[in-house]
């Protein structure tokens, strides 16, 4: 068994948990509103541009004996760059409104999220990121191209609306190739174990961030209204 099917063995129920989000079902089905779709793009705007200072700060904490990963880390960060922009754009091209959403604030959901991955890298294991690579670009394989087609079926959006999920889920293919070839160089006592304890952690907070997402579903005018009336 390779360290790719076992960290797919070992996560099985938390993975379970993110697919089984009701939106995700709406989404595959073609019931899903254009709020609730900029809803998402907004979340995923932001936890999308932590991506590469995340990476970054992986590879400045990589030991002698983890020297093998910068390559690795200084490519994903190369393929990385300007996603967030794809979403901001993506946004404007459904009807939303870009420059709201890089005003307001993040979900809790995704705000615990990515504070889970910073504490993974800079608090333990600095290599246990990849168990976040892996449940992103698994769930961008598994779901993205798919529910990009059924989402723009269902609400006759332009090609321009679908450039993060369509591009990443293509990109992810690959990614996932690569990705498994890192985990199998992982060491066995400390680095592989931190790499599945982040997966898990990130595929119940990526759930609960799916299930969250019902709340945001409304303009964002108003919640920038609100982020600076509280500020």
């Amino acid at each position: 068994m390779t360290a790719y099917d076992e960290i797919t063995r070992l996560t099985q129920s938390e993975r379970a948990y993110l697919h089984s989000a009701p939106i995700i079902g709406r989404a595959l089905s073609g019931t899903i509103t254009n709020d609730l779709y900029i809803a998402y793009l907004t979340q995923a705007y932001h936890h999308v541009r932590h991506t590469i200072p995340l990476m970054m700060a992986v590879g400045s904490r990589l030991s002698a004996r983890q020297h093998w990963l910068q390559r690795e880390v200084a490519e994903y960060i190369q393929e990385e760059l300007g996603h967030d922009q794809w979403i901001l754009n993506d946004i404007a091209a459904a009807g939303g409104d870009a420059d709201a959403v890089k005003a307001s604030m993040p979900a809790i959901e995704t705000d615990a999220m990515v504070a889970y991955a910073y504490d993974t890298v800079t608090r333990k294991n600095p290599v246990g990121f990849f168990g976040m690579v892996f449940v992103l670009e698994g769930t961008s394989v598994a779901l993205a191209l798919t529910a990009a087609d059924r989402i723009q079926q269902a609400l006759g959006l332009p090609n321009n609306a679908f450039s993060y999920l369509r591009s990443h889920g293509a990109l992810d293919q690959e990614h996932v190739h690569h990705l498994a070839s890192i985990l199998d160089r992982l060491d066995a006592i400390e680095e592989f174990p931190a790499a599945v304890q982040c997966a898990r952690g990130i595929f119940w907070l990526y759930g609960s961030l799916f299930r969250g997402l019902e709340r945001h579903a409304e303009p964002f005018a108003t919640e920038v209204e609100r982020s600076r009336a509280c500020a």
